[in-house]
């Protein structure tokens, strides 16, 4: 091989990581819309009251998750990148052979302690014995979720986001056709068991069950596409392990104690990041029992919150956590080569892209929040509540977003250990202002949202503070934040008219707010390029960026 192709080879691998992260990004988006497109009918099939009871489930599996197996493709990615970056190949595959081993013993632990543990963990910690069947469903997942995510961290290591991306997509359509046949099919059932034994919660039990089952498909079918792309991979592997010159190779001990440096402080941020979901849900279902609030409507509005509100503001924040995986090892890199110059330069174009993405997302969500909700789940007796949520909270989406990312920066500057203390202060905060809120304040199921938002408030403060402490940066302003802010302003007026206008004229909600949709991703765009809120270099390192460029010069934006 030429060194020229050679050159070329590398450069393509090594990409720009905003072009690694923006395909990432872009199927993470993707995933969150096959998700929000199948949450719509299962949400229809299991209604509220089975929403909680998944949600329930899903709370406790991702803690577990969490725990065991979860924090593996980030150590595994920041591990195999700095091994890369000194051409020590041999000694990064190594790494993936020990980490894979590390997950096949903790996600195995993760999927005996959920499986056998069931009871405990719905009657006790979340408050929601139905949600049982559930967990045990979800057991068998954790496994095959650890195995995936070091392979997936491998990837992300060697510079190439592809392999995630793509497994990422094929999961979820999966877990979409799995999840919505199943949750039919076993609400159905449950619904005779109903009938038969005079009883009210079989039917969503069985249906939140079956909506669980998708998630273990899925994962198993990502998992087998990724076994593929590693058999066709191995051939290229061996030709450049030949080619290694980084050294002696670490010993396996090393490799293990270094894992575990690594995991242990992600796995106590990422814990306490969310361990919010589980205090939040049990603190809420206590206090509310406590104030005498029946059990099914205690169940409904949790399910709200679950079922519409998290899942609506969850599709731009997996921009940010795109963002944060693609970040990591490039940070990584640039730390090992002692490259400050290019850290800050990578951070700043990390929180510039997800502030592109999460601000008009945030606005668009609050401006269309009632209409979004009727067009997704129909009009139903809580849209009210529903879109005041969705009002209410779109704040947090820029906030989880740029907290997300904040935590993937201190994590590949190997400040391992600030966003576990972060966590743990705004955690504290957290709980003592939810618990206020639904006392004093009664504010029932909106308490969650405040307090959640309160969180994140924190966690952006104190993570903020710490990387311009540590890599003496300062993120620019009027770029990042308020460019996007005045085209998001813009953008709002614009389909609040649009839909306001159309449903004057042709008085149908599906029209009008598809139409007022499209209107804001145009009128955005043109606002931000326009203020100069991108610039030509920035817009040519987006997925098809040489297209986008090419007609923003046509209609003369640029």
């Amino acid at each position: 091989m030429s060194t020229t192709s050679m050159s070329t080879k590398n450069r393509k691998k090594g990409s720009d990581y905003i072009v690694q992260g923006g395909i990432l990004a872009a199927a993470s988006i993707l995933v969150r819309i096959i998700g929000l497109a199948y949450r719509i009918p299962v949400t229809r099939i299991l209604g509220p009251v089975g929403n909680s009871y998944y949600s329930a489930a899903f709370e406790v599996y991702s803690m577990v998750l969490l725990i065991s197996s979860f924090s593996l493709p980030l150590a595994v990615s920041k591990l195999v990148s700095a091994r890369m970056a000194k051409g020590r190949v041999n000694s990064a595959h190594k790494i993936f052979r020990c980490t894979m081993v590390f997950a096949l013993v903790s996600g195995s632990l993760g999927s005996l302690l959920i499986y056998f543990g069931a009871g405990f963990f719905s009657d006790v910690l979340v408050s929601t014995p139905e949600s049982r069947l559930a967990l045990q469903v979800l057991a068998p997942t954790i496994l095959v979720v650890a195995l995936m995510g070091c392979m997936r961290g491998y990837f992300q290591g060697l510079g190439s986001m592809v392999p995630t991306a793509v497994s990422q997509i094929v999961e979820q359509i999966v877990n979409a056709a799995v999840s919505i046949g199943a949750a039919w099919a076993l609400f159905r059932y449950g619904a005779k068991l109903d009938a038969f034994f005079s009883t009210q919660t079989a039917a969503y039990a069985y249906g939140a069950a079956g909506s669980t089952l998708g998630t273990g498909a899925g994962a198993l079918v990502g998992f087998l596409f990724l076994v593929f792309i590693m058999l066709a991979y191995r051939s290229v592997m061996k030709r450049r392990r030949r080619m290694d010159r980084g050294g002696e190779v670490e010993s396996t001990k090393s490799i293990y104690y270094m894992l575990m440096l690594t995991i242990l402080p992600v796995i106590l941020s990422t814990a306490v990041y969310n361990l919010s979901g589980i205090i939040d849900q049990g603190i809420f279902k206590h206090l509310m029992a406590y104030q005498k609030y029946d059990s099914m409507k205690i169940d409904e509005l949790w399910g709200i919150f679950s079922g519409e509100y998290k899942v609506l503001t969850n599709v731009p924040i997996a921009v940010a956590s795109a963002m944060a995986s693609s970040t990591i090892p490039v940070l990584t890199r640039a730390r090992v080569n002692k490259d400050r110059r290019e850290m800050r330069r990578k951070t700043e174009n990390a929180v510039r892209f997800v502030m592109v993405i999460c601000i008009p997302c945030a606005v668009g969500l609050s401006v269309l929040a009632a209409p979004i909700l009727k067009l997704l789940f129909g009009a139903k007796e809580h849209i009210q509540t529903s879109a005041s949520l969705l009002q209410m909270g779109t704040a947090s989406v820029v906030l989880y977003g740029m907290s997300t990312l904040t935590n993937g920066i201190l994590q590949g500057m190997d400040r391992m250990r600030l966003p576990v203390i972060h966590a743990a202060v705004s955690l504290v905060l957290h709980v003592g202002l939810l618990v206020l809120l639904l006392l004093a304040g009664k504010l029932n199921i909106y308490a969650v949202v405040w307090a959640n938002i309160f969180f994140a408030f924190l966690m952006c403060v104190l993570n903020s503070r710490s990387i311009a402490k540590h890599m003496r940066y300062r993120q620019e302003i009027v770029r990042t934040f308020l460019i996007p802010l005045a085209s998001s302003a813009v953008m709002g007026g614009a389909a609040y008219g649009v839909h306001l206008g159309l449903m004057t004229a042709v008085k149908n909600n599906t029209v009008a707010t598809l139409a007022a949709c499209a209107c804001s991703v145009v009128v955005y765009a043109a606002a931000l390029l326009l203020l100069k809120g991108l610039r030509e270099e920035e817009l040519l390192a987006f997925p098809k960026g040489r297209i986008l460029v090419k007609i923003a010069k046509k209609l003369r934006l640029m």
